[in-house]
Order: C-alpha cells, then sequence, then structure tokens
C-alpha cells in the first residue's frame, strides 16, 4: 500500500527580511505547495487518490480512523483565539508612555514615598491601561457571541471491521481523517479537501473561497478525460471539493486526501496566527514615544550633569532632572488616547459598528483608500433575472414564459437560475400559465449535457404561448433550456418574430454573438428552445432533445445594491478611493462597477501580478479601480502594495480568501454574517454588509481623531 503523504512544511523566508515579509513569504509558499499537491490528485484517476491515502471506496474501519485521528489530528484550522483576560491586562499597559510614566512613578517613589506625584502617575496609568483592557475585553466578547455555536457533522463510511460491510454514519467534523469517504448532499459543508469519486448533479458553492457569487459545477472525471486542460488551481478543479465550501444541490461522494492545516483553507489559515502586522496608528504612536524617549535620554543627563557642576548639589540636581523627565512626559496623553477612543468605540456601536481593537478607529478615520469585494458589498449576493431576450436580442415575453414553465414544472432540486425566472413571474401569470399545461416527463439536467428538458401537455381548448388561438388540442412539447453551446447544437430552426426560420449558419452566427454580447456584459446566460411533438407517448429520453427551434435566451445577474452607488460616492467625497478586489469573472466585476458608477478603466487580473516586482504592482495598483480573478494572496500582496505607496489601507471582506487581506490591512473591516476565521482577522465588524454603515464608521472615526488630536 502506498504509505500516507506526510504534511510538507512550508519554506522559510530568507533571513534578513522583515517580520511581515517572511509572513507573506510564509503564506505565499504554503498556499502553493499545497495547491500543487492538490493539483496532482485532480489530475489523476481515483483510484490513484484512494491509494494516495490508504483508503478504499468502502472508507476506513473505526480502528483505522482511531489511529488516523491521532497521527494526523484533530480536523480542524489554526485560527487567532483571544487571548486569557490577564494577558490581555498586561498588553493594554504594554506601551511606550506607560512605561516612561511607570519609571517615572518608581523614581519618584525611591526618592520620597510621600511625594503626592507618586499617586498621580499611577492613577493616569491605571485609568489609561483599564480603559483600553475593558473597552477591547468587551469588543472580543461580542465578536465572539456573533459566532454560531453548533456541533456540524457529515456522513461518513466507516466500517467495524476489514471484512464488514461499509455503513454510514454522522461524525463531528474535526474528527474527519484522510481516507474517509464523505457522502455529500444538499446544504451540506464540506469538511475537508476531497477528491470526488462520484458526482450527481453537483453544484457547490465556493464563494467563500473563490468570490463567485454563482455555484460552479463539478463532477468525477479529470479535465484530460473531458478533453481540457488541466489547472493549476485547486478551486477551479472540476473533481476536487475543498473544505469552507457548500452543497447548493446535488449528491457526491468523496475520498478525503487533506485534513486541518493540510487542507487549501487551512494553508491559508495557518499563516494567520500570531503578531498582527503594524498599522500607520502603531506605528505613529511608536515613532512619537521614541522621539520622546530620546529626547529625555539626551536632556535628562544634560540638565542633571549641568545642573551638578554649577550647583554642587547632586541630589538636588537629581530630583531636578526627574522634574524635567516628567515635564517632557504628555502623562495625560495616554489616559486621553484611550478615554476618546473608548468613547468612539460605543458610539460607534449604537451605528451597526463593533469595534474589536481601539486602535483601528483612528485608522479607519484616516483611511484613504479602501479595498472591497464585490458580492454581498456593491451586489445583493442573490441571482437575479436581468433580462429575457428573443433571437434578436429585444425583449420577449414569450422567451420569460417558456423559461418558467420549464424551471416550474422540474421535479429536481431547483438551482438559483430556476428560482430567478420563477420569481420573475407574478402570481396571478403563474396561476394563468399552470392551467394552461400539465406535465408529462422531463430529462433530468446533467453536466455532460449542461442542459434539461419537460415535456408537458398542451391543454385543449386553451391557448400556450406560440400556439395561436384556439389551437390547443392536447399535444406534447418540449422545452429544453441550457447553456447556448449544447442547446444551439440540438437546434434546427428558430423562432423569428412568431415565425419559426431554419437556423442556418449565418443565422447561427448572428444568435451566437447576442449571447456573446450579454456575456461581455457581465451576464450569465442559457438558452431557451422548444420542439412539438408529433407523435405523443408517456416517457422520453435524451434522444429525443433534437430539431428543437430556438425561442430565445435568458440573461441573469447579481444585481448591485440601489444605494450602492450613493455611498460609493458619500466614500469619494470623504477623500476614499474604492478599489475592488474579487475573485469573481472580471467581466461580471466590471460589469457591476459600471452600474454602480466606479471608473473601471482596465480590470487587471490576479493572476497578471504575479510577475510583477513590487514596485511596479506598487504602480499598478495606484492607477487600476478593479482587480478580478485574485486569489488570497494576491489580494494580500495588492493591500501590502498599496500601503507602500504611502495610502492608509482599508479591506473589507467577509470570505476565507479575504483573511490575509484583512490581516494585513491598515484597518481589517467584517460583517456578522462572515466566515470565522475572516471575523478572528478583521479589527471592526460591521453588522450590516452595507457600505452606507461603513461610511458612518469612517466619520465616527475622523471625529474620534479629531478629539484626541485637540
Amino acid at each position: 500500500m502506498t504509505m500516507l503523504t506526510p504534511r510538507t512544511p512550508a519554506k522559510l523566508a530568507p533571513p534578513g527580511r522583515s517580520r511581515r515579509e517572511r509572513k507573506a513569504a510564509e503564506l505565499e509558499s504554503r498556499t502553493r505547495l499545497v495547491g500543487e499537491r492538490l493539483a496532482g490528485i485532480s489530475a489523476g484517476p481515483g483510484v490513484r487518490a484512494l491509494q494516495s491515502v490508504d483508503a478504499s471506496p468502502g472508507g476506513l474501519t473505526r480502528a483505522e480512523a482511531a489511529l488516523r485521528l491521532e497521527r494526523h489530528g484533530a480536523n480542524v484550522v489554526a485560527h487567532e483565539r483571544a487571548p486569557r483576560w490577564y494577558v490581555q491586562l498586561a498588553k493594554a499597559f504594554w506601551n511606550p508612555f506607560i512605561a516612561v510614566l511607570v519609571v517615572l512613578a518608581a523614581v519618584m517613589y525611591w526618592q520620597d514615598p510621600a511625594d503626592p506625584g507618586v499617586v498621580i502617575l499611577s492613577v493616569m496609568v491605571g485609568i489609561s491601561g483599564l480603559l483600553r483592557f475593558w473597552q477591547e475585553f468587551r469588543s472580543g466578547r461580542a465578536a465572539d457571541a456573533l459566532k454560531r455555536l453548533v456541533t456540524t457533522t457529515c456522513a461518513v463510511r466507516r466500517r467495524a471491521g476489514s471484512g464488514s460491510v461499509p455503513t454510514t454514519v454522522e461524525v463531528p467534523m474535526d474528527q474527519v481523517v484522510p481516507g474517509d469517504v464523505v457522502k455529500l448532499a444538499a446544504g451540506d459543508l464540506v469538511p475537508a479537501d476531497l477528491r470526488l469519486l462520484t458526482a450527481k448533479d453537483l453544484m457547490i458553492g465556493q464563494a467563500a473561497l473563490s468570490g463567485e457569487s454563482l455555484p460552479v459545477a463539478k463532477a468525477d472525471t479529470r479535465a484530460q478525460d473531458l478533453g481540457q486542460q488541466a489547472t493549476t488551481d485547486p478551486v477551479e478543479a472540476d473533481n476536487l471539493a475543498l473544505m469552507g465550501t457548500s452543497v447548493t444541490s446535488g449528491t457526491a461522494t468523496g475520498v478525503v486526501v487533506a485534513t486541518g492545516a493540510d487542507t487549501w483553507f487551512g494553508s491559508m489559515a495557518g499563516s494567520l496566527v500570531g503578531e498582527r502586522p503594524q498599522t500607520n496608528f502603531d506605528t505613529g504612536v511608536r515613532r512619537v514615544s521614541l522621539l520622546l524617549i530620546r529626547f529625555m535620554l539626551v536632556m535628562v543627563p544634560v540638565v542633571f550633569m549641568i545642573n551638578g557642576l554649577t550647583k554642587g548639589d547632586w541630589d538636588e540636581a537629581f530630583l531636578f532632572g526627574i522634574a524635567v523627565a516628567v515635564g517632557l512626559t504628555p502623562e495625560m496623553l495616554p489616559m486621553v488616547v484611550s478615554a476618546n477612543l473608548a468613547r468612539g468605540a460605543v458610539a460607534m456601536s449604537r451605528r451597526k459598528v463593533v469595534v474589536k481593537r481601539l486602535g483601528a478607529i483612528q485608522n479607519l478615520g484616516a483611511m484613504d483608500v479602501l479595498c472591497t469585494d464585490k458580492t454581498g458589498t456593491l451586489t445583493e449576493d442573490r441571482i437575479v433575472l436581468d433580462r429575457y431576450l428573443d433571437v434578436h436580442g429585444e425583449e420577449d415575453g414569450e422567451v420569460l414564459e417558456y423559461g418558467y414553465l420549464n424551471a416550474h414544472f422540474q421535479t429536481g432540486l431547483r438551482n438559483l437560475m430556476d428560482q430567478a425566472v420563477i420569481d420573475r413571474v407574478g402570481e396571478a401569470e403563474e396561476v394563468v400559465v399552470d392551467t394552461r399545461f400539465s406535465m408529462v416527463d422531463e430529462i433530468p439536467f446533467d453536466f455532460a449535457r449542461r442542459r434539461m428538458s419537460v415535456v408537458l401537455a398542451r391543454n385543449p381548448l386553451v391557448d400556450g404561448p406560440g400556439s395561436g388561438s384556439g389551437s390547443g388540442s392536447g399535444e406534447h412539447v418540449m422545452i429544453t433550456k441550457g447553456a447556448v453551446e449544447e442547446v444551439l447544437d440540438l437546434c434546427t430552426h428558430m423562432t423569428d418574430r412568431g415565425e419559426a426560420v431554419e437556423l442556418t449558419e449565418r443565422l447561427r452566427w448572428h444568435v451566437t454573438r447576442i449571447a456573446e454580447d450579454n456575456n461581455r456584459r457581465g451576464l450569465r446566460v442559457l438558452a431557451v428552445a422548444t420542439r412539438t411533438v408529433d407523435t405523443p407517448r408517456e416517457t422520453y429520453s435524451v434522444a429525443d432533445e433534437d430539431g428543437l427551434t430556438l425561442v430565445g435566451f435568458l440573461a441573469f445577474l447579481d444585481p448591485p445594491k440601489a444605494d450602492a452607488a450613493r455611498a460609493l460616492e458619500g466614500l469619494a467625497d470623504k477623500g476614499i478611493t474604492v478599489k475592488v478586489v474579487t475573485g469573481d469573472n472580471e467581466l461580471v466585476a466590471a460589469r457591476v462597477c459600471a452600474d454602480v458608477g466606479l471608473d473601471v478603466g482596465t480590470v487587471a487580473l490576479g493572476p497578471e501580478t504575479d510577475a510583477l516586482d513590487d514596485a511596479e504592482l506598487r504602480a499598478l495598483a495606484a492607477r487600476t479601480t478593479v482587480f478580478a480573478k485574485v486569489n488570497p494572496v494576491q489580494k494580500a500582496r495588492i493591500v501590502r502594495a498599496l500601503q507602500a505607496g504611502g495610502h492608509t489601507v482599508g479591506f473589507l471582506g467577509d470570505g476565507i480568501n479575504d483573511a490575509a487581506a484583512l490581516r494585513d490591512a491598515d484597518v481589517g473591516i467584517s460583517v456578522d454574517t462572515a466566515v470565522d476565521i475572516a471575523k478572528e482577522s478583521a479589527d471592526i465588524i460591521l453588522l450590516e454588509k452595507d457600505l452606507t454603515v461603513l461610511e458612518q464608521g469612517v466619520l465616527q472615526g475622523r471625529t474620534t481623531f479629531g478629539n484626541t488630536i485637540k
């Protein structure tokens, strides 16, 4: 048997680089190694995937699963945990100013225990630290309360012994091990990285990893078997289901090839734990603190020496030097800063903004570049039917009616586009359409055909779409809906303003161009075709999907939010430049951004940034508004490039693929509905995924900063 693949350690960054650069290099190296391994598994047959983890299609025995759980550990990814309260309390007092005040108080106490200055300094230090501790501790608890405290299980094939029959059992996700054979169904979370062994009508929602709003089709075949080029990106592999995604429709079985930190998700999460990079606010406080400390280290000894040499009283000279040190130290500053930030955090909580780290308030106010994802921020995060077009690209109600009949009468699980068609038709129209037809048979959707058909009986003496007055006679009508290329290949005619005409090569080129034009506008397009059956019967098969007449097209979009354009204008008025950094398709991203009033210009693709050095990427980031097809490593690198250009950068995201960028940004912003790792990486959590809420937070942040300056 092939031995289990050991965990591959991430390559270390070369010495001499900053901690932040080493952390970024570690993340990039680890995700690349995990991606290469998963791509290799995707390119091989399913049998090889089973061999690589020493497994069989019947699953593991309970004893084998227990041994592997002990060897590989729980199926959990590294994540940041809030430190104990006493650690948070100690960190609240870890501040250069406070350190100076403590030293001065100690010296004053050593000189004169009854000196009231000791009490005053101690009170200043105590109030400052306790204010910061209490606010951050309370915000941390509020953030933890936003997480769903539920135990999630998954269906796994297990055997009692080596010769026993496998049974399906529910096990907690953290107990899944490499070699387990997992069964997936609609609504399930994918518990680990799986190589699919079987799949039927499987659609996976992987927006948290890729940023694509629509679910993607998955199958158990290799790209090579379908004549396609193998991908090196595991997210795009058709036969991999990755941890952190979910099943929207269909069923599948898959063998676990990686768990915990070895998964694609885990490779990103593992580099997010530990000390956070310094933000602009942290750097500014540190610089001012060190400047004052250096000034004191020079002035106090000079004053002490001059006073002692000229007056000859070294005790008095020492006290005078201490007095100078106290005079140079802004004793009230730590307390004023902490009090203002705490007050600002309370005010922001009333505006649906939870502040996890007080220093983020100043960064939010100082922010001049906001990087944001598209889905759910600029868009409504739902699929709607944007238009229904005839073969000339003109709106046609008959196309909508046929599309509705296909979606309404199918018995399988409706996908998001089917539901969008149904939602577009009013209840009154539904009742009328339902009386015209009755169900006869259906040919379900599959990913080889990429289409589905229903066969309906036209009820006698009832007009139907395209039937002509009084022609209802109980005849059977096949309605097919699916991918444009597959449906067009079956069409011999098309409907041209109510009449069926032969679909010549010239007309075929014409209708293909109509579909492509809508694709370029960022719309997902399906074709609708029909056929009147000459010899009605009870059952139909795939072979009957032939000689169809093309009716038109259905075009879908995740629509922009109604208030997105106004919110973007408000941010622009406040001097904040918005840049969209998304994993979605570049055509979709450009269309949405144009609809909300952003000047799109040239869209930069994530893979293009890999070939650029830091200086070139900094120049590209400065002039580019929209980045598409961007992976997590590229997102974080874009943020760092903008920071290197002198900007205070905020990042708004809610997915697994946003966590690295959230951590690297000066202010990481997430939402209460985000995945846990995004909320852990964020500095600020919005209780609504709305740019208007963020705009109010920016205003409050600037007010807080202004009060601190005063």
